[in-house]
């Protein structure tokens, strides 16, 4: 301690002068070491204690030990300061003292022997003693190998521990060989100051056969009183637990019930090589443990067969398996109820819930256990049930009422409950009432018994009676009678009805009542006959002929026959004399009398073989009622509704009666009677038809006889008609027709006629289809009569000669009935017929006129187009050339003009072909370009072809011999010599000669050019028609002509009409004067334009 005082000292100084010279804190510094060193040798020397240290078990023992230096060894004197006789001689380094009072404690520690020995102090105190539990000790370790479960068994020890504190454990499992750790938990206790075992298991989720288990303990102590520090107990020695050696199984667990949903380990302990393992159809994958054994693990597994799932392992030479069987545990039991028949049994029975999917040892079991007596009975299971019903039988003891059962239910997975208290007086569920009996008091009363098993002494029972008769309800009469002890009851009905036939059952429970029994079976009886309690319901008709009186009657019902009704009689009888039919037999119920026109009543009156009905008694005489008319109704649902005014003279009754509209009189089907002060009834019957005419008359019943009031002709429902009218055609005419039609049947009209629709179009027989007769066409015409008395139609505005479609149908407001048509040919219009044949006429000899006006007017046009002149080379005056024309030109000579013959001259109507004549081939002169020709020229051209006397020879010409040198004759339109001429150059190439009238010949090669100069000196040694001039000094217009008057040019030349080898001129003169074009050529315009002298 000293040192270490010197020591903080000397560190003070170092820190006070820490800022001087680097020399002196390093001298310092080592002084200290050196010091230090020193301190330390001398104290080894010496041999002090040191190092002291105090641990508890218990809390009541401290066990304090030090250490000392180097070979010191020899007696101590220990002293605790504030101890009285605290020293101790030791001669160990520990000591054990008893626990010390909190606070702080000098210990002084002292060699005896060694002067040399230095004294070591310490100061002690509680916070620095560690409190270290004794190990624990196992007591016992054991397994529960189906299971798989280890239970552990140790002592705390707790009488060694002054106060009461909390323990905490700490267990450790270690599994296989390596002792690997799988599982560490903790578990709290209390130490109560005596020595108590505490009992832990632990379920393993590998079977405890599969490796070696092992389990360890550790334990900490939490004392409240206790300051120092706690530390954990050293781990107890490890016990172990391994399957045991004579085990024959290979694979665990065997034949194991699990829950559905569990995980589960399998393994297979062996020293062969498992090769693949699998659970049902499913392999698994191999976890390997110690050796050669494996394990596979398995989750949430689902429910298995009835039979169990199947663990299989696979060596190279052996199979090894197990079964599992997954089930669920027991529902707890739902609707537990207990009740008994008899009050003699107790009768349990419950709904086992959810299916448990385990069957035969494995299955759940029911135990009834009553908790009074303490008695219970066991649930036998039928091994194959077809309905299997959970129920148990309890015998009922003396003098007990109340019971309180619990119902057990348990298998292999856990077991629930479920508890009940029962009340038997007030749980009586009786047995089926048997052997029914049935005895007479009277007509209207009878006697039931019974048997009713069971001993009811003690209770009353509720029972009830059901009575049934035919074609009425049903009735209930509840009854409460004493129990008895020989099972037999009976009971007496009443106010029953004579003559009729009854049906009988019975149903009984405690009068507190739980439930009723079942009913019994029926039992059929019918009652005695009665006197009839009324007389029949009458009416009466008159014949045809009015001499007799049909009397007619209802069969009485069976509630007022009251028994079988054997024959009934009549009697007509007045003021002055009486007569009677008698026994007319029951099936008969109409009788007929011949009678006078005075008043008479009739009498009817039916007899059963007890005795005779009241007299039922009507008038026969008939009030006439002139002012009555027919009405019409239609029914309402099942029945037709009648009204009328109430009528206080009216002081018997109504009487209704109708029939079918096709009989004949006197019609009569039913008749019915209401009382005196109605207004109103709804007639109604099984025999209503739809579609059906009824007659219905309304009678009213004065004290003299009956008046008729209404007559109604009425449907219950109406419907379409089922077939048309039957319509024909009456007349026809070039614009109308007229329809006449029959009525329809009512048998077949259905319903109240409200109109007829009647259509009418254009079309043939086989062609005219009114697509369902649609009124919204507008080629279709409707008609709507409503007017049902009218049975004829004109139809106007038609046109004549056309075939017309008609359709008629009648229509009712249950529908439209069908259509029948007929095709009709209005007559032909002659007026029109004369507009016809006139109008054609008159155009006809309108045009003729116009078209004589026409051609006389352009009769010189016709004739210079169809007929032209001849032209007379005589009259040509084309040679009258100008001297400029030739001169200089030897090669231009004119011909001696003699006298010429044309072999042929022909008029053509069209260009398209051009007749070739004596072998000389004629085309256009401007065949070359033949697109033009056809565009230019019109169709109808007149061509005046001239062929010389000459014969034609070939040329021949260098540059044509693909053309084999022949020579063509062309033909110039003369018309074109009087056209203007602006560009003669390009025209000659561009512009087509359109006109008529002649064409002067070139004989030129047909490939050759005009231009040519080779060609014109070839010229001259030609045959045939060669022109008079220069090709290329030709002007296409005549000195007369427009042009030439007008030209200002001095030199004007123009095409020779006359040709070389040509004796005559060509072209005859239309004037003497000059020629003039006439536009030659047929066109459209010209034909209404006039000639000059026209």
């Amino acid at each position: 301690m000293d040192i270490f005082l010197y020591l903080r000292r000397l560190s003070w100084m170092v820190d006070s002068k820490r800022m001087k010279t680097t020399s002196n804190f390093r001298w310092l510094l080592s002084t200290f070491v050196l010091l230090y060193l020193m301190n330390q040798v001398n104290s080894q020397k010496k041999g002090a204690p040191h190092n002291l240290k105090c641990v508890t078990n218990n809390l009541q023992v401290w066990d304090c030990s030090w250490k000392l230096s180097g070979a010191s060894r020899g007696v101590h004197e220990v002293c605790i300061e504030n101890r009285s006789n605290s020293c101790y001689l030791l001669g160990k380094t520990n000591n054990k003292i008893p626990t010390l009072a909190p606070g702080d404690y000098e210990i002084t520690v002292k060699p005896l022997h060694d002067f040399r020995g230095s004294i070591s102090k310490f100061i002690l105190n509680e916070k620095n003693v560690s409190f270290i539990p004794d190990t624990p000790e196992i007591l016992n370790l054991s397994a529960d190998f189906p299971t798989s479960t280890l239970h552990l068994k140790w002592n705390d020890k707790g009488s060694v521990f002054p106060h009461h504190s909390n323990v905490i454990w700490e267990i450790k499992i270690l599994r296989k060989e390596n002792v690997e750790v799988v599982k560490l938990v903790t578990y709290n206790t209390t130490l109560n100051g005596k020595d108590t075992v505490h009992h832990w298991s632990w379920t393993s989720d590998m079977p405890l056969e599969c490796a070696t288990h092992s389990v360890g303990i550790r334990c900490y102590i939490d004392d409240p009183h206790f300051s120092g520090r706690k530390e954990w107990s050293d781990w107890s020695p490890l016990k172990n637990i391994s399957r045991s050696s004579d085990s024959q199984s290979k694979v665990f667990p065997q034949d194991k019930v699990i829950p559905v949903g569990s995980d589960i380990t399998f393994c297979c302990v062996t020293q062969e090589k498992v090769i693949s393992a699998q659970i049902g159809y499913t392999k698994c994958p191999l976890i390997h443990l110690d050796g050669e054994s494996v394990a596979i693990k398995i989750y949430n597994i689902s429910a298995s067969e009835n039979s169990g799932t199947n663990v299989v392992f696979t060596t190279k030479e052996n199979i090894f398996g197990t079964v599992i069987f997954v089930g669920y545990p027991p529902d707890i039991p739902q609707k537990l109820n207990c009740e008994t028949h008899d009050l003699k049994e107790i009768i349990c029975t419950w709904d086992p819930g959810r299916p448990t999917a385990l069957v035969g040892p494995r299955n759940t079991s029911y135990t009834l256990f009553e908790s009074f007596s303490g008695k219970y009975v066991r649930f036998k299971r039928v091994e194959a049930p077809t309905n299997e019903s959970y129920q148990l039988f309890f015998q009922m003891l003396p003098n007990q009422e109340i019971y309180n059962f619990t119902l057990n239910a348990r298998n292999p997975l856990g077991h629930s409950e479920s508890t009940i208290l029962v009340n038997t007086t007030e749980k009586v569920y009786p047995h089926t009432p048997t052997s029914i009996r049935v005895k007479d008091v009277n007509s209207t009363a009878v006697i039931l018994s019974w048997h009713l098993p069971g001993s009811f002494a003690k209770i009353k029972l509720l029972c009830e009676i059901e009575i049934n008769k035919a074609s009425s309800a049903q009735e209930l009469r509840n009854v409460t009678i004493k129990g008895v002890e020989n099972s037999s009851y009976l009971v007496a009905v009443d106010k029953l009805n004579p003559y009729t036939m009854y049906t009988f059952r019975i149903r009984c429970s405690s009068e507190t009542f739980w439930k009723w029994s079942k009913w019994s079976n029926e039992k059929q009886y019918l009652t005695t006959e009665a006197t009839p309690s009324k007389g029949p319901d009458t009416w009466r008709e008159w014949s045809s002929d009015g001499k007799n009186l049909i009397i007619y009657w209802k069969p009485l019902p069976v509630n007022e026959a009251n028994g079988k009704i054997l024959f009934y009689n009549v009697s007509c009888s007045s003021d002055e004399k009486t007569q009677s039919l008698s026994e007319i037999p029951d099936p008969q119920h109409k009788a007929e009398i011949q009678l006078d026109k005075n008043d008479y009543i009739i009498s009817v009156v039916a007899k059963n073989s007890v005795g005779s009905s009241p007299p039922s008694k009507i008038a026969s005489m008939e009030i006439p009622n002139d002012d009555l008319k027919i009405e019409q109704a239609v029914g309402m649902g099942n029945g037709i509704l009648l009204s009328w005014n109430y009528d206080p003279n009216m002081t018997c009754d109504y009487v209704i009666k109708w029939c079918n509209s096709s009989q004949s009189e006197p019609c009569l089907m039913d008749w019915k009677k209401v009382p005196s002060n109605s207004t109103e009834t709804i007639i109604e019957s099984d025999q209503f038809r739809p579609g059906v005419r009824y007659n219905f008359f309304l009678y009213g019943c004065r004290n003299k006889g009956y008046q008729l009031l209404r007559s109604v002709i009425g449907y219950i429902e109406e419907l379409a008609p089922i077939v048309a009218p039957n319509f024909t055609v009456e007349d026809t005419s070039a614009d109308s027709i007229l329809v006449k039609w029959e009525d329809i049947p009512v048998e077949e009209l259905r319903g109240f006629l409200r109109g007829y629709l009647f259509y009418f179009e254009k079309g043939e027989r086989d062609t005219s289809k009114m697509k369902g007769l649609e009124s919204s066409r507008s080629d279709v015409k409707v008609k709507n009569i409503t007017d049902i008395s009218q049975k004829t139609l004109r139809i106007a505005d038609l046109q004549g000669k056309t075939s017309y479609h008609l359709v008629l149908r009648a229509y009712t407001d249950g529908g439209m009935g069908p259509e029948k048509s007929m095709f009709v040919v209005t007559k032909e219009n002659s007026v029109g017929l004369i507009i016809a044949i006139l109008i054609p006429v008159a155009v006809a000899v309108l045009v003729g006129v116009v078209t004589s006006i026409l051609c006389y007017r352009k009769r010189e046009w016709i004739k210079e187009t169809f007929y032209p002149d001849i032209p007379n080379p005589e009259n040509c005056k084309a040679l009258q050339f100008q001297k400029s024309v030739c001169e200089g030109n030897s090669a231009l000579k004119t011909l001696e003009m003699n006298p010429c013959t044309p072999n042929n001259v022909e008029v053509l109507e069209t260009r398209t072909t051009v007749p070739k004549i004596e072998d000389t081939e004629i085309i256009s002169p401007v065949a070359e370009h033949p697109e033009e020709i056809s565009d230019a020229e019109p169709e109808n051209h007149v061509v005046v072809s001239y062929c010389p006397p000459v014969v034609e020879e070939e040329i021949p010409n260098p540059g044509v011999d693909e053309a084999g040198g022949t020579s063509q004759v062309i033909y110039i339109d003369v018309q074109s010599m009087y056209q203007p001429q602006a560009k003669p150059e390009e025209e000659q190439e561009t512009d087509p000669v359109g006109g008529a009238g002649y064409k002067p010949q070139m004989h030129l090669p047909v490939t050759s050019s005009l231009e040519d100069p080779a060609a014109e000196d070839d010229l001259d040694t030609t045959a045939g028609y060669r022109p008079q001039a220069n090709v290329n000094t030709w002007n296409l217009v005549s000195p007369d002509s427009p042009r030439s008057t007008d030209s200002n040019s001095e030199v004007v030349s123009f095409g020779s009409p006359c040709s070389i080898n040509s004796r005559q001129f060509l072209i005859p003169p239309k004037d003497e004067d000059s020629p003039k074009s006439n536009g030659g050529g047929w066109s459209f315009t010209n034909f209404f334009q006039n000639k000059p002298n026209d």
